[in-house]
């Protein structure tokens, strides 16, 4: 990847959840060969309950962008409530998620990545944020 790209949301392609409750748009991916991503970036519209694709290997983290948003229940152990904009919750991909929405449809910001190959860490910027290229990564 060289340089900044810019998207637009209208712009990202629209994927439809196989289980009928969201859509996904991808903004960045990468993967080795044709093998599944190592890593994805992409914002998700959850339209209705029900629950998450399992996603073993992957590390998770959703970030609301609007919407009331959803409690996000995986008994006896995960009961979180994500409701603040702009606030993370990571979790493992094969984690039997299920997604109760609060009052309506949300959007959400998603990082995943292959936890053999990388990891990542979701910050939300509430100030200017100078962004270093010396790394790679996104």
């Amino acid at each position: 990847m060289t340089g900044w790209q810019h998207f637009t949301l209208a712009g990202l392609p629209v994927t439809p959840w196989r289980n009928g409750g969201g859509e996904t748009r991808e903004i960045l991916s990468a993967a080795q060969g044709n093998t599944d991503f190592d890593w994805r970036a992409s914002i998700a519209t959850i339209a209705q309950d029900g629950p998450f694709s399992a996603f073993p290997g992957i590390d998770r983290s959703i970030t609301l962008l609007s919407g009331a948003g959803a409690q996000l229940l995986a008994p006896p152990d995960i009961s979180h409530s994500l409701t603040r904009t702009g606030e993370p919750f990571a979790f493992p991909g094969e984690l039997a998620i299920t997604a109760r929405l609060t009052a309506g449809v949300t959007t959400d910001f998603n990082i995943m990545t292959r936890r053999a190959v990388c990891h990542a860490r979701v910050i939300t910027a509430r100030e200017m944020l100078s962004i270093s290229t010396d790394q790679s990564g996104v």
